[in-house]
């Protein structure tokens, strides 16, 4: 059973139910869902970034469930918030991975599925499908009903993969070629900065530094580039319709566009725009890219 939240109401027909779920998380779903010919069978799962909670995804999944009321349910993660985001990029996703799952099993009428993830964020649910992620033809075992018949590119734990976004997520990590603006680009700081960094933001901060190689193995971010042994990380991101990255060309100090769009500085698009120009106030532009 979840336990019912006031709903999140302006007095318009477009009202937003939200619901804390069993598994963890807030699901949320448009007040009118029971005059709909059917139930919505999309789920979107929100996941915010460091030091993040349910809250920050909560007005843009509202706005997400009037657009497009008939047809989706939203499920904002609660399992990484605040100081568990220092956790590991990996015991994040692990956590992620049971809570969608959780998700999953509790209804039965959801045939597809899409991730819009925001900063660090996004690499967790990397991680996570990695481990959803089933092959084609694969059944579950821990659930019958939530399967897609067209699976030739396999399914995210039997759902049909729509979309993966993410918003200013560092993809390449945060070491070297002023991927961390603030830094400026100094080789010898960016070096002190990722020796130390794990004091502040713990496991997460040698990820995000490719400093995880210490038994050997190649740094966390860069195994999860392929498919491994029981994580299919590349797979994973090959069984989506759509792919997008989302990144700010500038102003962001903290991930720098080329490793949130995964592109050469040099394809950065220029924008020109008077001084005088009225429509002149906004200080950064989004970069959309297809990660393939």
């Amino acid at each position: 059973m979840s336990m019912r939240q006031e709903a999140m109401s302006d007095g318009g027909e477009d009202d937003v139910n939200s619901e804390l779920s069993a598994g963890g998380g807030m699901d949320m779903w448009s007040s009118c869902a029971e005059y709909f010919p059917s139930v919505p069978d999309h789920l979107v799962v929100m996941v915010h970034g460091i030091l993040g909670s349910t809250t920050d995804w909560q007005f843009g999944a509202s706005q997400f469930v009037k657009s497009f009321s008939d047809k989706i349910m939203i499920h904002c993660s609660e399992c990484n918030m605040y100081k568990l985001t220092l956790d590991g990029v990996d015991v994040m996703g692990e956590r992620l991975t049971k809570e969608v799952a959780s998700v999953i099993n509790s209804r039965s009428e959801l045939m597809k599925i899409s991730f819009v993830a925001h900063s660090v964020g996004g690499l967790i649910v990397r991680y996570a499908i990695g481990r959803l992620y089933r092959p084609p033809g694969e059944k579950l075992q821990e659930s019958s009903d939530n399967l897609n018949k067209d699976d030739t590119k396999g399914t995210i734990y039997g759902l049909e993969a729509m979309n993966f976004i993410t918003v200013a997520t560092p993809h390449l990590g945060s070491r070297g070629n002023g991927q961390v603006p603030f830094l400026f680009g100094f080789t010898s700081i960016e070096n002190i900065v990722s020796r130390v960094v794990h004091w502040i933001l713990g496991r997460t901060g040698r990820h995000l530094f490719l400093t995880d190689d210490d038994d050997g193995e190649p740094p966390l971010l860069l195994k999860m580039v392929n498919d491994s042994t029981g994580l299919y990380f590349w797979s994973a991101l090959q069984s989506f319709k759509r792919r997008v990255v989302y990144a700010n060309a500038g102003c962001d100090q903290i991930v720098g566009w080329r490793t949130s769009s995964i592109r050469r500085k040099s394809e950065l698009p220029k924008v020109r725009y008077s001084l005088n120009d009225e429509h002149n106030n906004s200080s950064f532009v989004f970069v959309k890219a297809t990660l393939f």
